[in-house]
């Protein structure tokens, strides 16, 4: 645990002590209405309220044991998926072009690509589906995939050209100096080094479209319900436990990705030297 300097004056210490008390406030009310959820989530009677009069593991039962939430489960691991692929690969190739020195109308070019991550969710959610409408994909799986493919790719061109920011050049025309091709040395040479920032936003990516609901509510079918649809509908028609279970799930499976996130990033540092 940190400490103050043993140098430090009291009213120095005082401030100290105050910012670390300041900081578990602020933890405290960002992940306290998921503490709330997660032991409901155990409930053994449908009531979302307590104290427990015990604890069950039924919901979770119903949750793997109903084919309404596996089918909108593995949809969104499925869809998720999907842009998680597309979304990293323009992603990296948009990272790697703004990335070079002297591209004209470089910042405005990365002012659009970010766009989708500034504009309201409900806006991009009405802008695709007039425009998708057009094209026929509307209720469509790809349709699906490329509108959560727009959300996602963001991620990925900030997490890369994190890891750009500090990329030796000279590594890439030393390679091509000694006559490897332009994909032998993104292969060899680029993608090993940035390879770190490039896991880092895939995982970005799938957890923007594992937990995305605006643009599923708009462009997905009555059959088409990812996980998050589905609990919205549930909420919606009928609140049941299995929404707490489902929670639960979605929560556990986002922490662990954070979590990798944060290790890659540990590992990213050392291979740079600043730790």
């Amino acid at each position: 645990m940190l400490k103050p300097a043993p140098y430090a004056m009291p009213i120095e210490k005082a401030l100290f002590y105050g910012g670390w008390i300041f900081t578990a406030l602020v933890l405290l009310f960002l992940i306290a209405p998921i503490l709330v959820i997660i032991p409901l989530s155990f409930n053994s009677e449908p009531y979302f309220s307590y104290p427990m009069p015990g604890l069950s593991l039924k919901w979770y039962a119903d949750f793997f044991g109903n084919e309404r939430w596996t089918s909108a489960l593995f949809l969104s691991i499925k869809l998720a998926v999907t842009v998680t692929i597309a979304s990293t690969a323009l992603g990296t190739m948009a990272a790697l072009g703004l990335a070079r020195a002297g591209l004209p109308g470089r910042s405005i070019v990365l002012g659009i690509l970010l766009l989708p991550m500034i504009v309201p969710v409900i806006v991009v959610a009405v802008a695709v589906f007039m425009s998708f409408g057009y094209f026929g994909l509307i209720g469509t799986f790809a349709g699906l995939a490329l509108a959560h493919t727009a959300l996602a790719t963001p991620f990925v061109v900030i997490a890369v050209t994190s890891t750009l920011t500090n990329f030796d050049w000279t590594l890439q025309r030393a390679a091509q100096g000694l006559g490897a091709p332009p994909l032998t040395v993104f292969r060899k040479v680029i993608l090993p080094l940035i390879l770190p920032g490039v896991i880092s936003g895939a995982l970005f990516a799938f957890v923007t479209s594992f937990d995305e609901v605006v643009v599923a509510l708009f462009l997905s079918s009555a059959e088409q319900r990812t996980l998050p649809k589905q609990m919205f509908s549930g909420i919606r028609e009928m609140i049941s436990p299995t929404i707490t279970a489902a929670a639960t799930v979605q929560v556990l499976l986002s922490v662990c990705l954070l979590i990798g996130v944060e290790l890659l990033r540990r590992r990213s540092q050392r291979l740079r030297g600043i730790t």
